[in-house]
């Protein structure tokens, strides 16, 4: 995952717990709350700033019997939204909060939080929680197929979900781990039970989504974002190409989409980009399209194909 997206949701997630926890008693101390939520004392002192700024009144004591309070906060209009068009909402600003829109979307998500009733509050909790991310904006989907996977992946039980493949629909059976956002769609990373593996699916290819009364124990899983990129960008194809570019990862990543390929730092003021293809001379001219001078790794048939082009573009050249 990428490193401010994954601090972006991360701070998201523990504010929102923050606020939780000051609302479930009337005093807590800071180690306390640095206890409960795995952090130092310090965050815990930058997170109730957060929460100040964001017009929450959290009052600190000090001495015997001190601590963090909630005070009385200015009064609220009742929330004018059904469930699913709350939770619809709060999809949308949990997106913008872990994809750069950052402190925005942050005060928006935590206001909506102050009115929800106590059953959807859980539930954004839980989609906090669930959700990683690569790239920007993305296909939309059922918020309530989002939410039942979310809950799935918080509450460590089973779910299972009709989906297309090969030879037609097929029902699977997975242990979810994470839903990850990409720059087009969303999809779930989780342990396939039937095919004993990990996978990723895409959730707008889902149907009859349902979790599950089976609880499990979580495995060592991979890196979620980083397993659905590569997947997206490489895996699924017939080819798999990679190559050193002459030119910095940032500079790159702002050429491609993060679908297409995966870019990685290679030091030197160069990167690696991993990118698939069903013709090698698809993704081999996309990468000659980017300006840079560049090698091939992989595959040792796609160097050939460089030849083969190369003299090709010299002929027509002379013509």
């Amino acid at each position: 995952m990428d490193v401010a997206a994954g601090a972006e949701r991360g701070t998201t997630e523990r504010v929102l717990t923050l606020l939780g926890l000051l609302q479930q008693r009337r005093v807590w101390t800071g180690p306390e709350l640095a206890d409960r939520l795995g952090v130092t004392p310090r965050t815990i002192r930058r997170d109730v700033e957060r929460l100040r700024a964001l017009g929450y009144p959290v009052h600190a004591g000090q001495g015997v019997g001190g601590g963090y309070r909630l005070g009385a906060g200015q009064h609220l209009p009742p929330l004018l939204l059904d469930d699913s068009e709350a939770i619809a909402t709060a999809v949308s600003l949990l997106a913008g909060a872990v994809t750069g829109a950052g402190d925005a979307a942050l005060r928006a998500l935590t206001r909506l939080d102050r009115v929800l009733p106590t059953r959807l509050r859980q539930d954004v909790r839980a989609l906090a929680g669930a959700v990683e991310t690569f790239g920007g904006g993305r296909t939309p989907v059922d918020p309530e197929v989002l939410l039942t996977l979310a809950r799935a992946c918080r509450d460590e039980v089973e779910a299972g979900f009709d989906y297309p493949s090969g030879d037609g629909v097929r029902r699977r059976r997975v242990e979810p781990y994470r839903l990850v956002a990409s720059d087009r769609r969303w999809y779930l990373l989780a342990y396939d039970l039937d095919r004993v593996d990990w996978r990723s699916f895409r959730v707008d290819r889902m149907s009859g989504v349902a979790a599950r009364t089976w609880r499990f124990r979580p495995r060592p899983a991979p890196d979620a974002a980083a397993y659905v990129q590569e997947g997206v960008a490489s895996r699924a194809y017939r080819h798999r190409a990679r190559f050193v570019v002459h030119a910095p990862a940032d500079t790159v990543r702002a050429q491609i989409p993060a679908s297409a390929a995966v870019v990685r730092p290679a030091g030197g003021g160069r990167c690696e980009v991993v990118s698939g293809a069903d013709s090698l001379d698809f993704v081999l001219m996309h990468v000659v399209l980017l300006g840079h001078e560049f090698e091939v790794v992989e595959p040792p048939e796609l160097v050939e194909r460089c030849r083969v082009l190369a003299e090709r573009l010299r002929s027509a050249g002379t013509r």
